[in-house]
């Protein structure tokens, strides 16, 4: 497969693809290693972790490289490669707590029965990421599902490739790891075989990838842990700090130039101060300059994925025919062969509108009036999505109660995309986001454990001939 560079769109990578064959030979490797794996002590599993980040920092320099060429981007793919470092770390350090065995505890239904549990890790876990984070979101659930004792066939996106070459040899270069952790390369076949060849599938990505991994999970009957698309919205309340609400709201929906699944995409703010934040978000914006060179610095990396930039441009296209204005932005460039795109604000829209239904995963931040409280809920929550939010507000009380009552599974009050920063409060996603356990906190681990009950009768069974009521 030929790989589009985003920062000059020249196709400048070739993607060799994993064979039918190859896949499954990969699927053998992972079952024949697996019983040891998961019978080893979990002591040894996360010292073998920890040899992992070992191998990853050796080769930092060349690995952040890789990222920056996939992605277009240096600084968050530094960032990135940290964040990947500190969920080896974090989870090597709180999974004794997480999976320690339940002590044997009398039954409440039957006091004569004690209970014991056995918890048993799924054999292979097949884990399909996306090209936004390809290396962070490969190990939120990657590394989880290894320390719990399952073995490992990673997909990463066609997107965004070169970085497995350097994750391979690092993989590698921990021979325990190797053989319970492989890689698999290519396009929608590939992940298509993943699917067919794991006992539990892990997908990231788009909602309409995701419902067709749901749709064959099931004909598998195998769990699969789905975290799709995001319409995030922010309501700005009366009582906002408004200098702070425009710095959360700009940092979530332009950081990363958009392309996050949490990234804010919808604005309801009060009217009574909706000029005011509308002026604070433009004066941050004008501060805003493409890094479409790194020596002379920047703000904006470039769109990846080409795909998306004519998703973004058909939203905007559509708003505007409908009435919507924009205050700022609004045109993609092409920009020495890449593509770029400034934060664009869009007001006088409304929700017959593409660009408030739809994910744009693109620098694009909409903003609409409400008068109460209760519209701005009703607002929030229509919509197919339910991934995050926000609420600002100066009494905390009251944002708290508004985002109790939003549809989404986590919500930051008073900042914007926290849910990118704090990885141990376990949270779900609602509507069409996602399905299944949290891959946050405890249950991002436990997840891939099943459960097996020990029932110990400590008195002589019941015989059918002691029922007096009982007809033979």
């Amino acid at each position: 497969m030929k790989i589009r560079n985003p920062r000059n769109g020249q196709y400048d990578y070739i993607l060799s693809v994993d064979s039918q064959e190859t896949i499954q030979q990969k699927v053998r490797l992972l079952r024949s290693h697996y019983p040891s794996w998961a019978s080893a002590h979990l002591e040894s599993r996360i010292n073998t972790l920890q040899d992992f980040a070992t191998a990853l920092e050796k080769s930092k320099e060349v690995l952040i490289e890789q990222l920056s060429i996939d992605t277009g981007r240096r600084k968050i793919s530094q960032i990135e490669y940290q964040g990947a470092i500190g969920i080896i770390k974090g989870r090597c350090y709180s999974a004794p707590l997480m999976l320690k065995q339940q002590d044997q505890r009398t039954s409440v239904t039957s006091p004569t029965v004690t209970i014991g549990q056995q918890t048993i890790p799924y054999p292979v876990v097949g884990v399909i990421s996306p090209w936004n984070f390809p290396l962070l979101l490969a190990m939120i659930d990657a590394v989880p599902a290894l320390l719990a004792g399952c073995t490992v066939l990673l997909k990463a996106s066609e997107v965004t490739p070169r970085f497995l070459d350097v994750l391979e040899s690092c993989i590698e270069e921990v021979p325990a790891l190797a053989q319970v952790f492989q890689l698999v390369k290519g396009g929608a076949e590939v992940g298509k075989a993943v699917v067919d060849h794991a006992d539990v599938i892990c997908f990231t990505g788009s909602t309409a990838t995701g419902r067709k991994i749901a749709v064959r999970a099931a004909e598998r009957l195998i769990p699969a842990f789905l975290e799709m698309g995001g319409k995030d919205a922010a309501i700005v309340l009366e009582s906002a700090d408004l200098d702070n609400a425009a710095i959360g709201i700009l940092r979530s929906a332009a950081g990363a130039t958009g392309q996050a699944c949490q990234s804010l995409e919808r604005i309801y703010v009060h009217q009574s101060v909706a000029d005011d934040l509308i002026d604070a978000l433009l004066q941050n914006i004008s501060k805003v300059s493409f890094n479409d060179d790194y020596d002379k610095g920047g703000t904006m990396g470039p769109l990846i994925f080409e795909g998306q930039a004519q998703k973004i441009k058909s939203q905007l296209e559509d708003a505007v025919e409908k009435g919507a204005t924009i205050l700022s932005g609004g045109e993609i460039q092409n920009i020495n062969g890449g593509l770029w795109m400034l934060p664009t604000i869009v007001t006088q829209v409304n929700h017959g509108m593409q660009l408030m239904q739809e994910e744009t995963f693109g620098p694009v931040i909409p903003i609409m009036t409400f008068e109460t409280i209760q519209q701005a809920i009703e607002l929030a929550n229509d919509s197919s999505f339910g991934l995050s939010g926000s609420v600002f507000s100066r009494d905390k009380v009251l944002a708290t109660e508004v985002a109790s009552q939003m549809e989404a599974g986590g919500i930051s009050i008073n900042d914007a995309s926290l849910t990118n920063q704090v990885f141990d409060a376990e949270k779900n996603s609602f509507k069409e986001s996602g399905m299944y356990g949290s891959r946050m906190g405890a249950e991002g681990l436990t997840r891939f454990l099943r459960k097996k009950a020990f029932l110990i009768q400590n008195e002589k069974a019941a015989s059918i001939f002691t029922q007096e009521e009982n007809a033979m």
